[in-house]
């Protein structure tokens, strides 16, 4: 299956996950190891479209750009909250955000296509074999 990012996409996916793994949480629990795995992961790929082959190299991806939607999201806030709605840093920040955002609705989008697609071929729910080993072709 291809995951389809346009180039603002990229950018600001790229830029986001660096910021996300350079952050040191002042307040909270840090991001997870294995979240930082799949950021990791997924910074090394981010320079076109993305195959992902498996259920489980889908997961990943969701995971690594669901933290950075995340991350975003606290970022724009903080930009709204220390100037205004509308001033230049929390509307650049509105728009990382979104262009994330965007992307993690089509990597779920694929996800749910390749479950339903992996139960229909097995007759069944799918374990951690078969997400891991069920490969789809591009």
């Amino acid at each position: 299956m291809i995951l389809t990012c346009n180039y603002e996409e990229l950018t600001v996916l790229r830029s986001g996950a660096r910021a996300l793994l350079e952050a040191r949480p002042t307040s909270g629990p840090s991001t997870p190891s294995v979240t930082r795995a799949a950021i990791k992961s997924l910074l090394g790929r981010l320079t076109g479209d993305l195959s992902l082959s498996t259920l489980g190299e889908q997961m990943e991806v969701e995971r690594a750009v669901h933290a950075i939607v995340e991350y975003l999201r606290s970022e724009m806030d903080l930009h709204v909250l220390a100037t205004h709605p509308v001033a230049e840093p929390s509307v650049a920040a509105y728009f990382d955000f979104a262009h994330a955002l965007s992307v993690l609705g089509r990597v779920r989008d694929i996800g749910q296509g390749m479950s339903v697609l992996v139960e229909v071929m097995n007759g069944g729910p799918q374990d951690e074999e078969v997400v891991r080993s069920f490969v789809f072709p591009d």
